[in-house]
């Protein structure tokens, strides 16, 4: 494998280049960088957002009651203003992908090819703004489907706009979707683009082309209970396009053995013991027989055993995270073939788009199990688990919910869009949550206090600052 060190170049941006002898200026430092080099970058803080289990960003494995804290049960019952959650959430997304990745689209725009690259930069250069647009896509996506309303026009350019104001999010949605079939079209399969410094697909077009379509796909089903003609129409044109076909298609980032690029989970996990299993889900899946079970967590004297949620509990009188979580090279997952697998499902049940949607329910589990290494119990599990057409939401969330383990950001929207599995907050949680399962976060304090008259018409636009605000596509 190639070897590789990943190292932050945030400072990069915020820096201009001078002449002469500047005291402000490491004279070690390289203050040049190329858009391979920021795109690298871009994935990997994306991928360590989406899979980390840090308390201090992201909590979703503990929200959606797969995980469990040990000792400090602060972020396990929603606190999350002790650790400034939000303000690190917003962080990571904006300044060290968003930021990042906007920068590498300027270096590609302002590239003066030598004579040796005219005839064949035009077409590479197209294809490198569509793959960054659609890594920017999705992150905004992700802003949005976590707080709402949020900076989107004015929002990467702080030279201009040093406060920017806050979007309705709907009319983000729209212009993602709108973006996104852009760089479908714009995208040529059989050109080139980036080499090395796309770690999630190494510049194959073919696979950024299934991801676009995927991600296409998944900004469709969204809007299903608030816009269902722009979802279907949406829902149609990615399905017709190609979407991701297997775990070959997979988009995930590689990770390293070694210091500093392991997987932030092996980073979390390996020393410490802060995180056991939630008795939601290992009930749920030692009730149902599932054979992941085995992959998912650790037993305990031959068996598997979860923590009240909100509660403390021992490490090893508990299941813990199972032995991928201890592992440093397994890779982060961005958007895996399980996920647009349930995303099919769902498309099939809502509009009978797609093919037969018990068909698809058994092939998305299915596509589960196999990712799990246990592709051989997945028909007796489905046998003993039919779809159920007169509540296909609850067949098709609480499936999606064991499913998406791994992919617990993507579970809290599966969660919030289908209302299963109806997941009850712990007696403990935090006041502000009004003894319910957040369905979104709060804005970062520092946006209160630095974009205030912004901020202020955003939280009253939404309906309220507040963890219970249901956001725009989450109707019921």
């Amino acid at each position: 494998m190639k070897k590789y060190i990943i190292t932050p170049i945030l400072a990069l941006l915020f820096v201009g280049c001078t002449t002469g002898d500047d005291v402000n200026l490491d004279p070690h430092a390289a203050y040049n960088t190329t858009q391979e080099s920021l795109v690298t970058f871009a994935q990997k803080e994306l991928s360590d957002y989406m899979n980390t289990p840090s308390v201090n960003e992201n909590n979703f494995r503990l929200t959606m009651q797969y995980w469990q804290e040990t000792i400090y049960v602060n972020e396990s019952n929603y606190d999350f203003t002790n650790r400034n959650v939000s303000n690190n959430v917003w962080t990571d997304n904006y300044v060290n992908v968003l930021k990042n990745l906007d920068q590498a689209e300027q270096i590609i725009k302002a590239y003066v090819p030598p004579p040796s690259e005219l005839s064949t930069w035009p077409a590479k250069k197209t294809n490198q703004l569509a793959i960054v647009d659609m890594m920017k896509i999705y992150t905004y996506q992700v802003l949005v489907d976590t707080y709402g309303d949020i900076p989107y026009t004015q929002a990467l350019n702080i030279d201009v706009y040093p406060l920017p104001k806050y979007d309705k999010a709907s009319d983000i949605y729209s212009s993602l979707i709108s973006k996104l079939e852009t760089d479908l079209n714009n995208l040529v399969v059989g050109g080139s683009s980036f080499a090395s410094g796309d770690i999630f697909y190494k510049g194959n077009n073919a696979q950024w082309k299934k991801f676009g379509n995927s991600l296409l796909l998944k900004l469709g089903i969204a809007l299903a209970d608030v816009n269902p003609a722009l979802a279907q129409s949406t829902v149609n044109k990615a399905i017709t396009g190609g979407v991701l076909a297997s775990s070959l298609d997979d988009c995930k980032f590689q990770y390293l053995a070694a210091s500093p690029n392991e997987n932030p989970m092996f980073q979390e996990t390996g020393s410490r013991d802060d995180f056991i299993a939630g008795k939601t889900l290992v009930d749920y899946m030692n009730n149902s027989n599932d054979a992941r079970i085995a992959k998912y967590y650790t037993d305990v004297d031959g068996n598997y055993v979860g923590q009240v949620i909100g509660a403390p509990g021992e490490f090893s009188e508990f299941s813990n995270a199972g032995e991928f979580a201890y592992t440093a090279t397994t890779p982060g997952v961005i958007l895996s073939y399980t996920e647009v697998a349930f995303y099919l499902a769902e498309a099939a049940a809502r509009w009978g788009i797609g093919g037969n949607p018990a068909t698809l329910y058994g092939e998305a589990i299915t596509a589960s199990f196999t990712e799990w290494g246990v592709g051989a119990d997945a028909a007796a599990y489905i046998a003993a688990h039919p779809y159920d057409a007169s509540n296909w939401k609850k067949s098709i969330g609480e499936q999606a919910w064991v499913a998406m383990y791994n992919q617990a950001v993507t579970s809290w929207n599966f969660y919030r869009r289908l209302d299963y599995p109806q997941l009850v907050a712990p007696a403990t949680a935090i006041p502000n949550a009004n003894g319910k399962v957040p369905v979104r976060l709060q804005y970062p304090a520092a946006e209160a206090t630095t974009n205030g008259t912004n901020y202020a018409a955003a939280s009253a636009a939404i309906g309220g600052d507040r963890l219970t605000t249901k956001l725009f596509w989450d109707k019921f």
